[in-house]
């Protein structure tokens, strides 16, 4: 697997954060999640920026997320226990597990109480995480499907391109329009007729009907970038008449920064291949849904004390 630097989280992974997390509370005395994490991040000094880093779904801290799923596997393995909601204590076992100076780690603790072996062995993702792949190793569940999640939707992507290489260019100046009518925008029609100078689509901004905005749709090569001539002929052609102060230029291929730059000082929106993909997932333009997951968690309110 080819590993993005980025991709590499700087905290700990979910199961180094079990002797952590169980000397922070070795004392015996009832702690909170939150004074639990703070201990922890000050006793390994954390940077702030690792504690900051969010999961892909944007939801929740990282460091949250591990420490959480640590806390969760060692109370399956009896080591520690939550007497109330959100706080936890160590048990003797845990204090015994501490003393002995073993590294702790999913193995022994599967080896040492079965339990936590059983549990281990109902938990499918479990086998996921424990792959020899250094990425994998430092995930949680969540960050799995996390993960996963982005990785089908990247390869989902790949095929689309490959989908809309596959049709005409008309196909493609009506799907720019089908895209932007599935945004959300007004109405729309494709203009490829002779004397259009270089107009493909026409939108309103919005349902009543105001204002126009100029799409230019080029179903070019992936692998070509446009360059910034290509963006100055589409600037002339919304001159008008009748002049638009707005415009989109859509392509499956790619922009120069020169291209870029220009652009951004004409009031003109670029979308590329990528991004055009991206788009079409996020609203479901000629895709479709083929399972859904639906992931629960504890209602706090409904067991909050009255």
């Amino acid at each position: 697997m080819d590993i993005r630097e980025e991709d590499i989280s700087m905290l700990p992974r979910y199961d180094e954060f079990y002797a952590p997390l169980l000397h922070a509370i070795q004392d015996g005395n009832t702690y909170t999640m939150k004074d639990v994490k703070k201990r922890i991040a000050e006793n390994l000094n954390l940077p702030e920026e690792a504690l900051l880093e969010r999961l892909a779904s944007g939801r929740q801290a990282v460091y949250d997320n591990r420490v959480a799923w640590a806390k969760t596997y060692l109370q399956k393995a009896g080591v520690l226990i939550s007497p109330k909601r959100a706080q936890i204590m160590i048990t003797e076992r845990g204090k015994a597990l501490l003393s002995s100076g073993e590294v702790i780690t999913n193995a022994l603790l599967e080896e040492k109480y079965p339990e936590f072996a059983e549990f281990r062995r109902k938990k499918t993702l479990d086998k996921v995480i424990d792959v020899t792949d250094a990425v994998l190793a430092e995930e949680t569940p969540q960050e799995v499907l996390d993960r996963v999640y982005g990785t089908i939707n990247e390869q989902l992507a790949d095929d689309l391109l490959v989908e809309i290489m596959g049709q005409s260019a008309k196909f493609f100046e009506i799907l720019v329009v089908d895209l932007m009518k599935a945004m959300n925008y007004g109405d729309g029609f494709v203009t490829k007729l002779s004397g259009d100078d270089g107009i493909d689509g026409i939108v309103h901004e919005d349902k009543l009907g105001f204002n126009l905005i100029y799409i230019q749709a080029k179903r070019w090569n992936p692998n070509t970038t446009i360059g910034k001539p290509e963006i100055q002929k589409f600037a002339g052609a919304m001159m008008g008449p009748p002049k638009v102060e707005k415009g989109l230029f859509i392509t499956t291929a790619k922009f120069s920064h020169g291209a870029k730059d220009y652009a951004n000082a004409q009031h003109i929106i670029l979308v590329d291949g990528k991004k055009l993909t991206e788009l079409m997932i996020e609203h479901e333009l000629g895709v479709s849904t083929q399972k859904s997951y639906r992931i629960k968690r504890i209602d706090t309110d409904y067991f909050a004390d009255t």
